[in-house]
């Protein structure tokens, strides 16, 4: 059902309730399905409506893309302060799903920086909200998965930045123990860290750690291995959806072993377009037909840092007898400062993600071990990216889920909303 219009946004949501916003379609679960229902469609809503270059503050629509945002500001002294790992998202998508990037650490989480968010409910009401402005919807608003309201509007603080560019390195490790020590060391100078690790290599055990800070853009010619590469447009797209998964068994350990070499051949520092660094998947159009007909599951979880090193070993093991997996594990750690959300993900601790094509009872067998492990631990699943948890590891990874009943929208339903909430 098309919103085209903020102002008739309430009569279209009274008239077709219960129903979910959908944006632009990366969430990996169901946060944003409706089977036999209604999902309301936002995008036309694309507008950015003021920008401050004194402050920063840009005030837009909710269907605005992040991509439109990096592109539009950064030549221009401003960027978002946080982004994930895709810019194909909308700013309302970002917002409901509290999503973080690679230096939760120094900037926290997109909700860190929204200013102020404007919500129309299925009854008519409209909700303006902000961090010292009705914040108890603001906590439920922001990861609150478009549950409390359909979101109209909103206002953002970017941060300044010298420009599109970023001074990064990549550095090899070989053990959990020396990712752990690089991480902690790369936090306290660099903005941005993350890491790539090879699940396939004896459980786990060595990667790739990226870090970058913003630097000024080039006053001359860039260096031979500064890179510009990234965005949706134009670029290589998986054609056609194979019959079959090509991440399999056969093809996993030649998978991490290639990208292991290539990520090799690019140690060190180099002047980088913020595009590959931020939204490396970006660049290949429909990746996610590589997984076959079934499609995938993606496991990322965040672990108390006390016991991260110890859990993330354990869910590596698990991943290991399995044969399953795929060659985009990501590995990260998590600052030391929690989201305001009620719903929201990100946490102090250890992130881990990993993608599995979906082999049907074998798979959910596997999920359903590393759940154990997490739930143990004390950790959470990222609900973006869930399709299957339980109730009870949901209920359990997300404390503040009784509290934020009381803001959910009567007429706003979801698959997700039903599986672990009841309606």
């Amino acid at each position: 059902m098309p919103i085209t219009s903020v102002e008739g946004a309430g009569a279209v949501l009274a008239a077709t309730a219960p129903g979910i916003a959908r944006g632009m379609e990366r969430s990996y679960g169901d946060a944003a399905l409706n089977p036999g229902g209604t999902l309301w469609d936002a995008r036309s809503l694309n507008r950015f409506l003021a920008f401050d270059e004194e402050t920063g503050i840009l005030r837009c629509e909710p269907g605005v893309l992040l991509r439109d945002i990096q592109q539009t500001f950064s030549g221009r002294g401003w960027m978002l302060a946080v982004t994930p790992g895709t810019s194909v998202v909308t700013v309302a998508g970002a917002i409901a799903n509290d999503v973080h990037g690679k230096n939760h650490a120094t900037r926290g989480t997109f909700a860190d920086h929204v200013q102020s968010i404007t919500l129309v409910r299925t009854d008519g009401s409209v909700i303006t909200c902000g961090p010292s402005l009705e914040r108890e919807w603001f906590e439920a608003t922001c990861g609150g998965l478009g549950l409390t309201g359909l979101i109209v509007e909103a206002s953002i603080r970017l941060k300044r930045v010298p420009g599109p560019w970023l001074l990064a390195e990549n550095i090899a490790y070989q053990s959990l123990a020396e990712f752990f020590t690089l991480s902690d060391e790369s936090e306290a100078e660099f903005e941005h860290v993350v890491s790539w690790i090879d699940i396939t290599t004896d459980g786990g055990r060595r990667g790739i750690l990226s870090r970058a800070n913003p630097t000024p853009s080039p006053h001359r010619p860039l260096p031979s291995n500064a890179t510009v590469l990234g965005g949706v447009r134009g670029g290589p797209t998986v054609p056609f959806v194979p019959p079959f998964s090509l991440v399999n068994k056969a093809t996993l350990p030649a998978l991490n072993r290639a990208y292991y070499r290539m990520q090799r051949l690019s140690l060190g520092s180099s002047v980088v377009h913020y595009k590959p660094f931020f939204y490396p998947l970006d660049a290949i159009q429909e990746w996610n037909r590589a997984y076959g007909p079934r499609g995938f599951f993606q496991h990322q979880c965040v672990l108390p840092r006390s016991v991260g090193a110890e859990a993330v070993a354990e869910i590596l093991g698990h991943v290991a007898a399995s044969g399953q997996g795929s060659f985009l594990g990501v590995l990260k750690t998590m600052g030391d400062r929690s989201a305001l959300g009620m719903l929201s993900y990100a946490r102090p601790g250890v992130n881990l993600t990993i993608d599995f094509p979906n082999l049907g009872n074998s798979t959910l067998r596997l999920l359903t071990r590393l759940d154990s492990v997490v739930e143990q631990a004390g950790g959470r699943l990222y609900l973006a990216k869930d399709a299957r948890m339980p109730v009870s590891l949901f209920q359990a990874g997300y404390p503040r889920w009784q509290e934020f009943l009381q803001y959910k929208d009567p007429g706003m339903s979801s698959e997700m909303s039903r599986r672990l909430l009841g309606s």
